[in-house]
This record gives C-alpha cells, structure tokens and sequence, in this order.
C-alpha cells in the first residue's frame, strides 16, 4: 500500500481530478487518496466502506449487513435489491472476494454530480476487477445513466470491468433466498456429504429419491442444501422452483 499512499500525498489539493479515489483500507483508521491509476493493484475486496450505511425511522429502502459465506465476514447492503446481489455474488464461484462502498470516485467536471460511491466491488478468481452498481431498471435516471457510464469509462482505463446491475428473475431469487440459509459450513454434515455424493455419482436424482435414500430429512437436506448452495451439486435454479420432484447432480457431471 506504501504506493497509493505515496500517490495520496501527490494529489494532496487535487482531489477534483476525474478519476481521484479516496477510500479506507482494512487496518487503517484515516482514509487515503490517490488516482485510479496509482492504486488499481489495491485489494478493494478488503476495504473498509467508504461510508457508513444508513439506517433511521422512516427510511424507505432497508439497509443492513450479510455474512458472506465467501469472504467469511458481513458486507453491507443498503437496499434489498442491493442484499439479492449481494447474495448471488456470494453464491457465485468465480467471485473470491467482495466489498461494499468500496471508494468514492471523482468524476469528470462535465457531470454535475462530483462524486460516486459504486456499490460493490469484487475480485474474480481469474484476478480480474469488477465495479459494480445495482439500481432497478424503473429507478435509472438519464442522470444516472451518465454516472454509471463515466464510471465505467474510468474503470476502463485499469482494465476493470463495471457493470449496473438490476433485480434478480423472481425464480432464480426465490430459489437463492432458501439456499442461502444454508450457506454457512455448520449445515454440512461429512457424511451425509458422502452419501449423497456416493448415491449421485449413479447420475441424476430427485430430491424425494435422495430423502428415501440416505435416512432422516431433518440431517439430510441441510447438507443437500448447502451442496446446491456450495456447487458441489446442481440443479435448474433459473427455471424451477425447489421442491421434491427437483432433479440434482453432481455439478461434475453437468
């Protein structure tokens, strides 16, 4: 970090320059800033928020925090749109690492808006960067729009991936909802692991079979779970709702 902190002291009076972050790293209590381009290698899936998330009487969108099964800690979310996004990250394999309010990005003069604070930002396992915002279609202003593109074109320049996200297909939703609460590693039991594996490596089955197969649903279908939820097993989140009648596999053989 000793670079960007560098790079802080040379912007000190500059903060006005487009693409200027100021952001808080894990174990520091002061914020540091510096451009885009002196800080790219900085591990923003680590960074404290940027700001504090709101939460007061009468507000109208609900903020609040989520144990990330992938980064084993709580990200903030401020809205329910953002905690569904939130979740499916966190269900992705290919995402490594996550944080929320990650910087405040300055951006170009041209823009009455100043400022922009992205939602999310996350590593892939590739480590490659994606900035992410999540706002709802009906919700996106043509000022906004201006904003998430001159985002995007900012984190164009480090090779970084941006991306306005929207709600999730109520399905896929519904289905990642009920997994998630079996997200954590306590509702894994070994054996029943290898039992489910062992039945399913003979090729697909319902959730029904796997229940009359390997012995009391009650210490069954947690660990049936959370397998969906690790993708260690798979089924047709997108398309069928979870039931008995879902048909499973090991992910392997999809």
């Amino acid at each position: 970090m000793g670079r960007s902190m560098a790079a802080s002291d040379s912007f000190a009076g500059q903060h006005d320059f487009a693409g200027t972050l100021t952001f808080r790293e894990r174990f520091s209590s002061a914020p540091a800033t510096a451009s885009l381009a002196d800080c790219w290698m900085v591990a923003f899936e680590d960074v404290l928020p940027i700001r504090q998330t709101a939460a007061f009487k009468g507000q109208h969108n609900f903020a609040g925090l989520w144990w990330c099964a992938t980064n084993q800690r709580h990200v903030g979310f401020e809205s329910w749109c953002e905690r569904d996004r939130l979740m499916s990250l966190d269900f992705d394999p290919d995402v490594i690492g996550v944080s929320s309010q990650p910087f405040s990005i300055t951006l170009p003069p041209s823009l009455p808006q100043k400022s922009h604070v992205p939602d999310y930002f996350i590593r892939r396992r590739d480590g490659s960067a994606v900035v992410l915002d999540v706002r709802p279609d009906a919700l996106v202003t043509p000022a906004d729009g201006d904003v998430f593109q001159a985002t995007k074109d900012l984190c164009g320049h480090v090779g970084w991936s941006y991306r306005r996200l929207g709600a999730l297909p109520p399905v896929l939703l519904a289905n990642l909802r009920w997994l998630a609460g079996y997200r954590h590693p306590r509702c894994s039991r070994e054996a029943k692991v290898t039992l489910l594996t062992d039945i399913l490596s003979n090729g697909p089955a319902s959730i029904r079979d796997l229940m009359a197969a390997a012995g009391d649903p009650v210490t069954v279908l947690p660990t049936l779970f959370h397998l969906l939820w690790s993708r260690i097993i798979s089924t047709d989140l997108h398309r069928c709702s979870l039931g008995k009648e879902a048909v499973v596999s090991l992910e392997e053989a999809r």
